[in-house]
């Protein structure tokens, strides 16, 4: 062995060079989301697809978009947790059914929420747009030197997914003490919403809540149900 030779450790050292020292500075993430094949995860991406973001055409105010993404969560939890007297729950959503991936992508073919669905092998998956979509989002949000309007509502849906997952909706439910809608007797809560375009509408028993009544946010327009149903 050749001891005049200073092994590489021994160079590092002389050099000062630490060999776990990080190679080079890795940029700050403002937002990052769970998996797509968490229930976490998934229910995020639906509250950030259904949500107007700073620059699209319904986007009013972080407030706002924020407001619809619990909105859209009350909608989902009261199609499993508060089906109103007369009614079944195959009637307000569609399944039959406690786990709430099943409410979001539907069944039989029949799919609730555009682009969510399970695919031919049973996994919840979205739609390449949405995915799409949510990277361009992400990418917005950690583009940015601090943190800003989209890293707030990613991470806020984030947020609002994982405590639901864990333990419960976190926020009230806006549309709770709905009365009646016009003339119309209504049950309170919204059990739907859509794209808010004057056509849209889930027909039925549903009764679409107005603007003066909060009805819209975010570029979706909510529904509650007939207190009687036709």
């Amino acid at each position: 062995m050749n001891n005049s030779v200073p092994s590489i450790l021994g160079l590092a050292l002389i050099a000062g060079i630490g060999l776990l020292a990080p190679l080079a500075h890795t940029a700050p993430v403002f937002a990052e989301l769970d998996r797509a094949d968490t229930t976490s995860g998934y229910l995020a991406r639906l509250l950030i697809n259904e949500t107007a973001f700073p620059g699209e055409r319904a986007y009013l105010s972080e407030a706002d978009s924020k407001s619809a993404m619990l909105a859209v969560l009350w909608v989902l939890h009261s199609r499993i947790e508060k089906i109103p007297h007369g009614y079944r729950q195959e009637q307000v959503a569609g399944v039959r059914s406690t786990d709430i991936i099943d409410v979001i992508t539907g069944a039989g073919g029949k799919r609730q929420c555009e682009g969510f669905y399970r695919n031919a092998a049973g996994r919840f998956v979205t739609a390449p747009r949405v995915e799409d979509r949510i990277d361009n989002l992400l990418g917005i949000a950690n583009r940015s030197s601090k943190p800003g309007r989209f890293s707030r509502l990613l991470t806020y849906a984030q947020g609002l997914a994982r405590a639901y997952v864990k333990d419960d909706i976190a926020g009230a439910d806006r549309f709770a003490g709905l009365k009646h809608v016009g003339r119309v007797e209504v049950t309170g809560g919204a059990y739907s919403w859509m794209t808010d375009v004057g056509s849209y509408h889930p027909g039925g028993n549903f009764v679409a809540i107005p603007s003066a009544q909060n009805g819209s946010l975010a570029g979706n327009r909510f529904f509650t149900l007939r207190k009687i149903p036709k």
